[in-house]
């Protein structure tokens, strides 16, 4: 349990001891600043009065005399993504900043006269959180809104600030700050209304959003599973149970913003079981298009979940570019300024989000189509809407790179090189080729890897089943992978990089698996293609989290992006006509899955990554 230490005077009639402890906290009284330290530093020191404050548990600092809203304090004390965080009145600090808040309790600039009441004039927990941020710790200081957090300085100063928290509803402040501030129009009109209300009835529950998180992928298994039926009723039921499945999806988020149930491993369940339930979903539209009119639309499937994995590629790789970009100090292209006019006009802002066609419209289309119409036609329009939207921001995150100026730092590009995923081949040729291409333009490095992907793809598409002129496309394939890594990818357009890349290796798949016209072969591919999609996925969230890539000898054991399309274009040409390939697919499929799961639950489940939470608001 985490230990909130009183210090100040006490209030007559304060409800602050009862709301801390209903937000988890133990209570210990601090005569003095000696005392503080103490307990903050030397748990053992205190036994007797602390009962023993594990050294791994939160430590609080509260005034008695705080006087403001109980979701105030819980923003500012339980929130388990930042080292220290503080409102007027109280501190908390984590187990990696107990240590700083010792070392200032004992600092020069604490007098011991000052006693628990104030430092230099303000409240002890104001004076502690200004002395850590003095020592280098970053103290959040979450945004209020209308919530009242303050230590009045008289009766009549408390007075006042009472009456403004009783007009203000604190638990309608809250259910409105657990929804995302840039969902889509379906997500916030149709969803949100309502989940939020789920969100606080789970967290009344005891439920956690993991568990939420968990159910959505549930629904959503079911769901493609009646999609796969083949039937009316069948359709139906997916597309009802789709809509479900998203709707849990939204409650999961909500239910860590309502309750601050932040966490490494949840932020990558809620990324990672969306892609697993859309993908699911594409091979039961799949499986019931066959069994129920036997209509083969496996590359459908198929191409729908590649273009959908290239998009998030190029907002992942975009982003990263842009993240701590040097020379700019705010996003003054005219592209930029156009967008920033258009988000003065209200029904803009909703259309824009429309457009880029984000999980709450897309899930509600693929439902809608599934119940009405075929799986054909669904997926047709999807593979339309997604390109429509694919168009549009690729579009505009070019006019934003070509219309301003910055200069990438060492930690773009280490990461665009991590979202590469280039293997020992590609390695090997970047070191021959690294003369060569510190000599040519910037935008050479993008270029490249455009051409050598178009040249695989196509080949793959155009050469007749069984020929070896994909292998020799994708040997060429990995000279120009290499050259474009040869250098740092610090160019204005090397973000291109890795969407090529998941582009030229997903479309050479299922080029190679459409033209081979063997039994299974598009479905083995559906999953070669999962797997490692899996693998890139897991790649951005932990350098999303701050713990880089993957190991470097997961990445070469399996193959790098161009090993691992060489090897397919050589299984292709050698098991022509045969059962072979299919087999030879998803054999690498069970492998790549088996590595990179077993690596990547292994590395979530023990990290000790910060707790993190995907607030962005991108297009997911």
């Amino acid at each position: 349990m985490s230990t909130a230490i009183l210090t100040g005077p006490p209030v007559a009639a304060s409800p602050i001891e009862g709301d801390l402890r209903d937000l988890g906290f133990a209570l210990v009284t601090a005569g003095d600043p000696a005392d503080t330290a103490a307990a903050v530093a030397d748990t053992g020191a205190l036994a007797a009065r602390l009962a023993a404050v594990p050294a791994g548990e939160r430590v609080a600092v509260v005034d008695r005399r705080f006087t403001g809203h109980v979701h105030a304090l819980r923003l500012a004390l339980t929130d388990p993504r930042f080292p220290a965080a503080a409102v007027a009145g109280a501190l908390s600090v984590q187990a990696q900043a107990r240590p700083v808040l010792a070392r200032a309790l004992t600092a020069p600039t604490v007098p011991a006269a000052a006693g628990p009441v104030a430092v230099g004039g303000a409240p002890l927990p104001d004076a502690l959180a200004s002395l850590l941020e003095a020592e280098g710790v970053v103290v959040h200081r979450p945004e209020l809104g209308v919530l009242i957090a303050i230590v009045p300085a008289d009766e009549a100063e408390r007075a006042t600030a009472q009456s403004a928290v009783a007009s203000v509803d604190d638990e309608a402040v809250r259910l409105r700050s657990a929804v995302k501030s840039r969902d889509g129009l379906f997500t916030t009109h149709f969803v949100s209304p309502y989940s939020r209300y789920i969100a606080r009835w789970c967290a009344r529950r005891g439920l956690t959003p993991n568990q939420v998180t968990t159910a959505s992928l549930l629904v959503a298994l079911l769901a493609a599973a009646s999609a796969a039926t083949g039937t009316r009723p069948g359709f139906v039921a997916a597309g009802g149970l789709l809509l479900a499945s998203f709707v849990l999806d939204c409650t999961d988020g909500q239910l860590a913003r309502y309750s601050l149930q932040y966490s490494t491993l949840g932020a990558w369940l809620d990324a990672t079981f969306d892609r697993a339930k859309e993908y699911a979903y594409y091979a039961g539209l799949a499986l019931g298009a066959s069994r129920g009119g036997s209509d083969d639309v496996w590359t459908l499937a198929l191409g729908a979940m590649v273009l959908q994995i290239c998009r998030h590629v190029v907002d992942f790789s975009f982003n990263e570019s842009i993240q701590d970009a040097q020379g700019v100090t705010g996003n003054t292209s005219p592209a930029a300024a156009l967008s920033d006019r258009l988000d003065r006009v209200g029904w803009t802002i909703w259309l824009r989000r429309m457009i880029v066609l984000p999980i709450g419209e897309r899930w509600a289309l693929i439902a809608l189509f599934t119940a009405a119409t075929t799986p054909r036609i669904t997926l047709y329009v999807l593979l339309t809407g997604c390109a429509l939207a694919a168009c549009y921001t690729t579009a505009g995150r070019l006019l934003r790179t070509l219309t301003r100026k910055a200069t990438r730092t060492d930690r773009s590009a280490g990461a665009l090189a991590e979202l590469t995923d280039s293997g020992l081949l590609a390695e090997a040729v970047a070191r021959v080729l690294a003369p060569l291409s510190r000599r040519l333009p910037a935008a050479a490095a993008p270029a490249v890897a455009l051409l050598g992907a178009a040249a695989l793809v196509i080949t793959s598409a155009l050469a007749p089943a069984g020929s070896w002129w994909p292998v020799l496309a994708a040997a060429v394939y990995v000279v120009t992978s290499g050259f474009a890594v040869a250098s740092p990818l610090k160019g204005a357009l090397d973000w291109l990089v890795p969407p090529f890349f998941r582009a030229a290796e997903y479309g050479t798949v299922l080029a190679l698996a459409a033209v081979c016209e063997v039994n299974g072969a598009l479905p083995a591919a559906f999953g070669l293609v999962a797997a490692v999609a899996y693998h890139h996925y897991d790649t951005v969230y932990r350098i999303r989290g701050g713990t880089g890539a993957p190991p470097r000898t997961l990445v070469r054991v399996l193959g790098g992006q161009e090993g691992r399309a060489l090897a397919v274009t050589a299984v292709a040409a050698a098991f022509v006509g045969s059962t072979g390939f299919t087999v030879v697919l998803t054999a690498l499929a069970v492998a790549l899955a088996v590595l990179v799961l077993s690596e990547s639950i292994r590395f979530w489940v023990s990290s000790q990554a910060p707790a993190v939470h995907d607030e962005t608001g991108e297009p997911a």
